[in-house]
């Protein structure tokens, strides 16, 4: 079964820049689409960015287009969340998900522990 962990999110000044990562082992990381989840307080969880298991295919909602950029590296077994302009409205945990089809509806099947983000005005 697929294990993610995830790490690199933090406290950070409006404007500024994170990068998270996502390490998946258990499971066949290059065959699989990745994506990444957040979830802000008493909000419901919500997709921000998928890519396919190959890289060449990217989704992003569209709060977030134009400032984060999510890629991998298949041979590291990594997946990373670039995260620029960032605001206070992006403050939430990051989850990193694995899994599933490549979809605006993307449900994947395994996820990470999720890593804290927070963006001070």
């Amino acid at each position: 079964q697929e294990q993610l962990v995830e790490s690199g999110g933090g406290l950070v000044q409006a404007g500024g820049s994170l990068r998270l990562s996502c390490a998946a082992s258990g499971g066949t990381f290059r065959t699989r689409n990745m994506g990444w989840f957040r979830q802000a307080p008493g909000a419901e969880r919500e997709l921000v960015a998928i890519i396919s298991f190959g890289g060449k295919n990217t989704y992003y909602t569209d709060s977030v287009k134009g400032r984060f950029t999510i890629s991998r590296d298949n041979d590291k077994n990594l997946v990373y969340l670039q995260m620029d302009s960032l605001k206070p409205e992006d403050t939430a945990v990051y989850f990193c998900a694995g899994g599933g089809s490549y979809s605006r509806k993307y449900s994947p099947t395994s996820w990470g522990q999720g890593t804290q983000v927070t963006v001070s005005s």
